[in-house]
């Protein structure tokens, strides 16, 4: 059974002609109308104590992360003695990685509470049909709706940025990386508050759609590394390879000689990568590491003592595909200090990823909008049964 609400109930004047309606039109935007909806919504949050409450507990819980983080890296890498040691050039990067994860957890956790019951919740007290009589327009009443719940979200992102802070000034991470990490970081926040916001105008209880943006934020985060093993079987295929291995005949015996290596083809099982990196590439966890800038030579050492560079490396190569060249003499490897492999290593640093998976989060959230203006429309031809007009 659904509720119906007659597009013609406008009120007439005495003659029997219709009066002009004054009900605004779905996508006009002001910002005044935008300002307006974002500060009441503001409003309500900044008085109850359980907002004040929830930042304390964010900063107390990332405070101490980044606290246990710094002193098990400084334990396990030999820094406790105080003495100089190549590891120091480790522990930035790190702890870096490592805060910065936490955070970007923290907040796909926090972000759906922010939006997911704004526009559900409102209706059911009765609020939401006071606003939609009024001049604002529902494109207005929803980017309000957005604004707030995402500056809410900020309010949380800010109160870390001292201990991401710290993490840069441990050295080995370049500056910048910190503020690309939380543009990217606030983008995905957005996206994440649009895709509530959108579940929230299309579900008519609140725990609907706080499960369903939890869902989607699962599937972004959680799901998507697991469909991409799932595929990589299915990607994985026997192909000829040109490999540059040992000669049967190339080796006298002498165990201080490199054998001599020839080039030889092979059969090898070859993945195709390059055709589902997509499914990594909309990881949030994923656009974060790939678009932090990687450290200069001076200072980056291995990709093993950073993991935004190991996530960085890993993505960009598989998006790359496989190599049809691969190098297999082993022993010239070990035997000679100066061997140079006659196999082109392929370039990946230019194959970048962030791109197109923070577009595709933006994508979705810029769907979510759509979806709730589209549920916000006045007259509504038909609502979910329960649903509260006023």
């Amino acid at each position: 059974m659904s509720t119906v609400i007659d597009e013609g109930a406008v009120p007439t004047g005495t003659s029997g002609t219709q009066a002009p309606t004054t009900l605004p039109r779905t996508w006009s935007l002001t910002w005044h109308g935008v300002r307006t909806v974002a500060e009441l919504e503001l409003r309500q949050r900044i008085r109850s104590t359980r907002w004040i409450v929830a930042l304390v507990v964010w900063f107390v819980v990332v405070g101490a992360i980044t606290g246990l983080v710094w002193l098990s890296t400084r334990n396990v890498m030999g820094l406790a003695d105080g003495l100089d040691s190549p590891a120091r050039s480790f522990q930035g990067p790190l702890v870096f990685g490592l805060v910065v994860f936490f955070v970007l957890f923290l907040g796909l956790l926090v972000a759906p509470t922010l939006s997911a019951t704004s526009i559900n919740g409102d209706r059911s007290a009765g609020t939401l049909a006071i606003l939609q009589v009024t001049l604002l327009s529902p494109f207005e009443i929803v980017l309000g709706k957005l604004l707030a719940s995402w500056a809410a979200a900020l309010a949380f992102l800010v109160v870390s940025v001292p201990f991401i802070g710290i993490a840069v000034g441990l050295g080995g991470t370049p500056v910048l990386a910190m503020f690309v990490c939380l543009g990217v970081l606030a983008l995905l926040l957005a996206a994440v508050c649009a895709i509530g916001l959108g579940f929230s105008a299309l579900t008519a209880r609140t725990s609907g759609s706080a499960v369903l943006t939890y869902i989607a934020v699962a599937s972004l985060s959680a799901l998507s590394p697991i469909v991409f093993g799932l595929t990589y079987l299915t990607t994985t295929h026997d192909e000829t390879v040109r490999v540059w291995t040992m000669s049967e005949s190339g080796w006298d015996g002498n165990a201080d000689t490199a054998p001599a290596c020839v080039w030889d083809e092979q059969v090898q099982s070859v993945s195709h990568t390059e055709r589902t990196w997509w499914l990594l590439a909309i990881n949030p966890f994923v656009i974060v590491a790939d678009a932090a800038p990687q450290p200069g030579s001076e200072t980056f050492r291995t990709v093993s003592g950073d993991p935004l560079g190991s996530i960085r490396n890993g993505v960009r190569s598989l998006r790359a595909g496989p190599a049809y060249e691969v190098d297999q003499c082993w022993s010239q490897q070990s035997l000679t200090s100066d061997y140079v492999s006659p196999v082109a290593k392929p370039d990946v640093s230019t194959s970048a990823v962030w791109p197109w998976g923070l577009g595709a989060n933006l994508l979705l959230g810029a769907a979510g909008v759509w979806l709730a203006v589209r549920r916000l429309r006045i007259p509504q031809r038909t609502l979910p049964r329960g649903t509260r007009v006023a």
